[in-house]
């Protein structure tokens, strides 16, 4: 059986979440170096990250409908300040987390940052929390920027 990474994660929550569905959707799929990544997250770079695999004959299905979760989750969240649809998760830029990216990557093989933000990419909103679906919700409760 000849196997195909179709994607690669740096943790476990969102490869299982794609696993999940991709199952749900009839496609055989496998998860390659998860055990490697779940116990030492410092081996992610050297191993590739968490793949997810398909037989080859899924492949061009499979990646489909990854294209299409991906599309269906950008469209599930709005900024609540710009209503764009790019919104990301990053890590918070302040002194504390930059040395413990510092930290971490001088001690191990990965900068790992202690607090992540969501961000609009278009107007740089910030937000602790995922943002809800600002236009299909127009009672939706107010962010507060980060500073």
């Amino acid at each position: 059986m000849d196997l195909v990474t179709i994607r690669t994660f740096q943790n476990y929550f969102s490869t299982h979440i794609l696993l999940t569905k991709l199952r749900h959707e009839g496609i055989e799929c496998y998860l390659k170096d998860e055990f490697t990544i779940t116990v030492d997250p410092f081996l992610s770079n050297a191993v590739g990250g968490i793949k997810l695999v398909v037989k080859q004959k899924d492949e061009q299905e499979a990646c489909e409908l990854l294209r299409l979760f991906d599309e269906e989750y950008r469209n599930s969240v709005a900024c609540p300040k710009c209503g764009s649809h790019s919104i990301e998760l990053v890590p918070k830029r302040t002194t504390a987390n930059m040395i413990t990216a510092i930290l971490s990557w001088l001690l191990g093989d990965y900068a790992v940052s202690a607090e992540n933000i969501y961000q609009c990419s278009s107007c740089k909103f910030e937000s602790a929390t995922l943002p809800e679906n600002y236009h299909n919700n127009p009672q939706v409760h107010e962010s507060r920027e980060l500073n």
